[in-house]
Formats: structure tokens, sequence, C-alpha cells
């Protein structure tokens, strides 16, 4: 596949924060990443990124600004990385072509990561409750079970390959870029 729209999606400490790191060094694409914007907007906003989550449940129009700029970005920079949970599914209702990629790992190897990155010992319970959050307001106000890995072009387990062999995948299902 040739896809000048490249989508990097999975749960929190999953990988795909590295895995655009090598991906923007070696191809030099453009970047946008979904959950700097969520935070920026709860920045904007005076909130922590958890009051900013649970205010998103409640008012769906967070979550389409969300979107609405992440398609405006892939629209106009191509080509262009775009990393999020659910960047996957809106290049999809988007009718963008894109290669969809979901990058796995199981609950405690995230929380290990996500822990050992921000120095949090309560990184699991944490990271379920902000998963928990978001299903929930993808499920009601999108009709997606963020869950449901159908869409996506390629999925790769992020404990059974390094960083360096999970974005030579990604390469190769580009096309070898």
């Amino acid at each position: 596949m040739s896809a000048a729209i490249l989508t990097v999606s999975g749960l929190p400490g999953s990988g795909t924060s590295t895995a655009c790191a090598l991906l923007r060094e070696r191809l030099g694409w453009h970047y946008v990443n979904a959950g700097q914007i969520f935070r920026d907007m709860a920045s904007e906003q005076g909130l922590t990124l958890a009051e900013w989550g649970a205010r998103a449940e409640k008012d769906p129009d967070i979550d389409r600004q969300l979107d609405e700029r992440m398609v405006q970005v892939a629209c106009r920079q191509q080509p262009v990385i775009l990393e999020g949970r659910m960047t996957g599914w809106m290049a999809l209702r988007g009718a963008l072509s894109a290669l969809k990629v979901w990058l796995a790992a199981p609950a405690d190897v995230r929380a290990e990561r996500v822990g050992g990155r921000d120095g949090d010992p309560q990184a699991l319970e944490k990271m379920l409750a902000r998963q928990a959050s978001e299903a929930q307001r993808y499920r009601e106000h999108h009709g997606i079970d963020i869950a449901d890995l159908s869409i996506y072009d390629v999925v790769v387990d992020t404990v059974e390959h390094s960083p360096a062999r999970v974005v030579s995948r990604i390469e190769r299902a580009l096309g070898g870029h």
C-alpha cells in the first residue's frame, strides 16, 4: 500500500509515541499527535487531563473539535503521521486514504512503561480509569468500540517486537518508503 497518511493508534503505553518518533526520523513526514492537541485543549481551559476527559464524556463537541483539527491537518500536510487512539477510525469515517496501524501490549506492560516514563507508581490504576473514560466516550459519542481492531491494516504487538522492528513492519506496509 502506498499512502500519504499514516495513522498510528494504541492504548496508553503501547509504544505509539516511540514508534512515531522513529517514523518521523526515518520518513521525514509531518506529524500530528491527537493526545497533545487534547492536552493543549485542556490546558487552554485551565483543566487537568482527567478533568478535561470528564468534561469530554459529557460534551461530544470536544471530540468533534479534536477530530476536525486532525482531518484538517491530514488534508493540508501530506505526507503525515497522525498519532492518536481514534485516528484510524477518524481516517475510516473521513474516507481518508490512509494506512491504519494499531500497536498493542498487555495492560501490565503498558502501565510499567507509563509509570516509568511519568514516575508514577499508580500508573496502572490511572491508566485503566482513563481507558474506561475514553472507551465510554468513544462508544457514546461516536458509536465506536475502541477494542474493535478489524479496521486496522496492521496490528503489531510491541512486546514481541522492538521499536525498530515495529517501524520496519510499518514501513513495509507503507510500500517501503
